[in-house]
């Protein structure tokens, strides 16, 4: 199965703080762990592990970040295709001792903003582009997204085989003005919903973990990426869910998006 996503990339370093502090208090971190990463290079990277590999169209800054990341995410897999115009996107993460994490960007996001043609995709998933990219990653025979663009996907104009974000983030929200084959709202441990439009919204559950918790950090991405991977490969819809489930369910049991992803 070919494979695809279009995405940003933040370099993030992220620290273990024994509670996010409060305003104008000071905290001692300790060290955590530094990759590119953001839901372009979480969604890329899952993907490349569940499907065997992964083109990733992405925007870096020509500066030693930009190249930090290519080297990187090579490295976990990907052919990284980048334009190069900006700086570099960064991240700070804090995770506390529950494995919750608080995310501060730095700089804006930078979106590609052309693709190669993109018919022998089985499957691409948009997590950030020009409205241009988006039309032309209409051309795979499935189509993800996620809500966090909004602006984006109303201005591409295209419809979406899958619609699936965050239900608690209200940078996720959806006001019901994109068209979606099937539209999914995670809730982390309280699973999340599914809606097949016009219908009724239903609920699915999460997987349990299969280790102690570590950092929530990369979850949804990774529930997206093996939603999308599932139903693109055919997959009837339970047991794509299923799937994802278990794809969120791993990655929280990892240091970073990365270290625990689920594998084929």
């Amino acid at each position: 199965m070919r494979c695809a996503v279009v995405g940003h990339v933040e370099w993030i370093e992220s620290v273990l703080v024994d509670r996010v502090p409060g305003p104008g208090e000071i905290a001692h971190a300790d060290p955590g762990w530094t990759e590119p990463a953001g839901g372009g290079s979480v969604v890329a990277v899952q993907l490349a592990k569940l499907a065997g590999a992964c083109d990733f169209f992405t925007a870096l800054g020509r500066d030693e970040l930009g190249r930090r990341s290519v080297e990187r995410l090579t490295e976990l897999g990907l052919a990284v295709h980048a334009e190069w115009l900006g700086r570099t996107r960064r991240g700070f993460v804090q995770v506390d001792a529950h494995g919750e994490r608080t995310i501060t960007t730095v700089g804006p996001k930078l979106r590609p903003r052309t693709l190669p043609p993109m018919d022998d995709y089985d499957a691409v998933f948009f997590v950030a582009g020009e409205p241009e990219a988006l039309r032309a990653a209409r051309a795979a025979r499935f189509l993800a997204a996620t809500p966090r663009e909004h602006a984006t996907l109303r201005a591409g104009g295209v419809r979406l085989d899958l619609l699936v974000g965050s239900g608690t983030d209200p940078a996720e929200r959806e006001d019901g003005g994109l068209e979606a084959g099937l539209v999914v709202r995670t809730e982390g441990a309280a699973g999340g919903t599914y809606r097949v439009p016009p219908g009724a919204p239903r609920r699915f559950a999460a997987a349990p973990l299969p280790g102690p918790l570590a950092d929530t950090y990369g979850a949804g991405d990774s529930f997206a990426a093996a939603l999308c991977f599932a139903l693109a490969r055919g997959d009837e819809l339970d047991a794509a869910l299923a799937l994802a489930a278990r794809a969120g369910a791993a990655v929280v049991t990892g240091a970073g998006p990365f270290a625990a992803q689920l594998t084929r």
